[in-house]
């Protein structure tokens, strides 16, 4: 039987041609192959090997023309086949579908001790392509920062009963209204409340106050389980970036809801496999009463919180059980298991105040060589390429690392100096050898990337801002929305690079928070990125990514679509992804060539989508589709 692809293609390069032309074609072709191949091969032992950057740089040339001329035949294709299809509304069950964790299938396919949780994306059945609905009680989102601290309880699963029933310390932060949950603001908390336990942290680290956690050097925090997001939600109005990582809940009471609230978060953990981040990633790791058995497995948890611990970085945590043994102050106290793995990982005990313990991870790597026997080992470490949900290791890792500095000497900005810059290595990935070549970022790179984000900002920002502020049609269900009828707080970059729309987004004052995105198989940009203070992660996008639906705002996409056209994934389904993850009336943005913008625009046509092509008018064959999402009820 003919095939679809055939169909299409015979639409464009005409009927089928007679068998005897086909014939001819093919043995001319084989003439040719031999001929060029002996040619060739005389070239090779008559002239010197090429060096390794320009045969990498011929090499990246084909396969970005390949990738150009695929997505120039797709578009075509699309193009020959009329009406395109839009696709139609999931059924109201999948209304806060979260791919890749299915707890029935993944016992059933034999996970076990904690790893039914995960996330296991190779475990998902191909569902039925449809878009996903938002709820009925769903309203769009107030503006910031009003919508950190009241949120529609239409918007996130999590009914009465299971908010009273929770248990979280910041449960008594939160007022239940009839579609509200109203967070007190920061000046009405009570006595042991978010403020004064971020100062009590601040007093521990022997800092005046919690407004010098930058001087400390303590800039970006991952706050392990974090409820219902009170203290990244504090962090933020001290200008620190807190991001929440919390396990997947078909409740969806930490992760979604720290999102609705505007604060940065993502579904993660580290029960078998490493979190998505390189090593040495972040200025504090932060735990109050996270639930973690810190412990167990021979200490994986605290190694796995090692590894992406700075030199020089904090571990803070907050629990009953961290108590010393012991209940009177002349009696000697015992070290606890945490105590003891914390020794042999060079950590010190800065401080203990009640529930509350401080360690500092040590940024003497000579201190390793200083341990017990027996100690954990250090990690046979090559480079700091990112692993990418890879099994926890029980070994330490980064001591080799060219970007072991103290996080009391790196820039307390995101311009980093020419000597932080130069500890970076972008990793170029090939088809044949992944490791066959390493740049380093040089620094005139990376300051011509930053203005040139600064002036794309700008013609962002005036291409929305007429269509966010012009008339705005009626809601369904709703009264007339007042100006401004969009909030623009949660970003996503799908492919950020070095995090220059972050930093333009900071230089520019814009109240919004950027989740850094380095797709798998791009330079490994990821560590420079995070070493700026900024969130990031690193993800397949050929899988779905880690989140609830409707939790963000803004998608910026940079030359993904073409660089995703050489790769296995299915264009439609990463459309349908984005549809997931973007809120109802939110943008995407996608700068590209002519050919992948073409497809992108049929693409968005099927996911509903309102787009508008934009010609750059310098020249160039770059182009601009600026989308948005309807509200879709039914």
């Amino acid at each position: 039987m003919r095939s679809s692809w055939f169909n299409k293609l015979s639409i464009i390069i005409g009927p089928k041609p007679p068998a005897s032309w086909l014939i001819l074609c093919i043995i001319s072709l084989l003439v040719l192959i031999v001929f060029l191949g002996s040619s060739s091969s005389s070239t090779i032992d008559l002239e010197p090997r090429a060096p390794v950057s320009f045969i990498y740089t011929n090499y990246r040339r084909v396969k970005e023309q390949a990738a150009v001329d695929y997505l120039e035949l797709k578009s075509m294709s699309l193009g020959g086949v009329s009406g395109q299809r839009e696709l139609e509304l999931c059924s109201k069950e999948r209304e806060n579908f979260v791919p890749c964790y299915n707890v029935t299938a993944n016992l059933l396919a034999g996970f076990r001790d904690g790893e039914e949780f995960d996330r296991h994306c190779e475990q998902s059945v191909e569902a039925e392509r449809c878009l996903v609905r938002p709820p009925k009680e769903y309203k769009i989102p107030l503006r910031w920062p009003i919508g950190r601290d009241i949120i529609w309880s239409g918007n996130v699963k999590i009914t009465k009963d299971q908010f009273l029933s929770s248990g979280s310390m910041t449960k008594r932060l939160m007022l239940l209204e009839e579609n509200q949950i109203a967070f007190q603001s920061e000046d009405g908390l009570i006595f042991d409340g978010v403020k004064d336990y971020s100062r009590q942290l601040a007093e521990m680290l022997g800092l005046g106050s919690e407004a010098e956690f930058v001087q400390a050097g303590v800039r970006n925090i991952l706050d392990i389980n974090c409820g219902f997001g009170s203290f990244g939600a504090h962090l933020a109005s001290l200008k620190l970036m807190a991001v929440c990582i919390a396990a997947y809940e078909a409740t969806g009471s930490q992760v979604q809801l720290a999102l609705e609230r505007g604060l940065p978060a993502m579904i993660g953990n580290f029960i078998a496999r490493k979190l998505p981040y390189p090593p040495l990633s972040y200025d504090m790791v932060h735990c109050a009463q996270c639930g973690v058995i810190w412990d167990e497995k021979d200490g994986m948890f605290l190694i796995e919180v090692d590894r992406v611990l700075k030199p020089g970085g904090y571990f803070v945590l907050t629990s009953p059980t961290s108590r010393h043994q012991g209940s009177s102050s002349q009696e000697k106290k015992r070290d606890t298991p945490v105590e003891d793995l914390a020794q042999q990982l060079c950590w010190t005990l800065l401080a203990q105040q009640d529930e509350t313990f401080i360690w500092q991870k040590t940024a003497d790597v000579n201190c390793y060589a200083s341990r017990k026997q027996h100690a954990i080992p250090l990690c046979k470490e090559v480079n700091d390429a990112q692993s990418y949900y890879q099994p926890l290791v029980p070994c330490i890792s980064g001591t080799s690392s060219k970007r072991w500095i103290a996080i009391q000497n790196r820039s307390s900005g995101p311009e980093l100096t020419p000597s932080n810059l130069h500890s970076h290595f972008v990793l170029r990935y090939l088809c044949i050898d992944p490791l066959s070549v390493i740049a380093g970022v040089e620094p005139d790179d990376f300051f011509d990337d930053l203005q040139s984000w600064r002036l794309s900002l700008k013609n962002y920002w005036s291409l929305l801002t007429p269509l966010i502020f012009s008339d705005h049609p009626k809601r369904p269900g709703d009264e007339d929305p007042l100006p401004p009828f969009n909030m623009i707080r949660n970003v996503m970059d799908m492919s950020a690079n070095f995090g220059g729309l972050n930093a333009a987004l900071l230089d520019e004052r814009k109240s919004v928070w950027v989740m850094n995105v380095v797709p798998l198989g791009d330079s490994n940009s990821l560590p420079l990125i995070l070493d700026r203070g900024f969130a990031g992660v690193m993800h397949d996008w050929c899988e779905p990514f880690p989140t609830y639906p409707r939790t963000y705002d803004l998608l910026h996409g940079n030359g993904l679509i073409s660089h995703l056209a050489s790769e296995r994934c299915n264009m439609i389904d990463l459309f349908l992804e984005m549809d997931r993850i973007l809120r109802p009336e939110g943008w995407v943005i996608l700068s590209d060539n002519m050919g992948a913008i073409e497809m992108a625009r049929t693409l968005a046509t099927q996911v509903r989508w309102e787009a508008r092509l934009i010609d750059l008018q310098n020249g160039s064959d770059q182009r601009l589709l600026v989308c948005q999402k309807p509200f879709l009820k039914k």
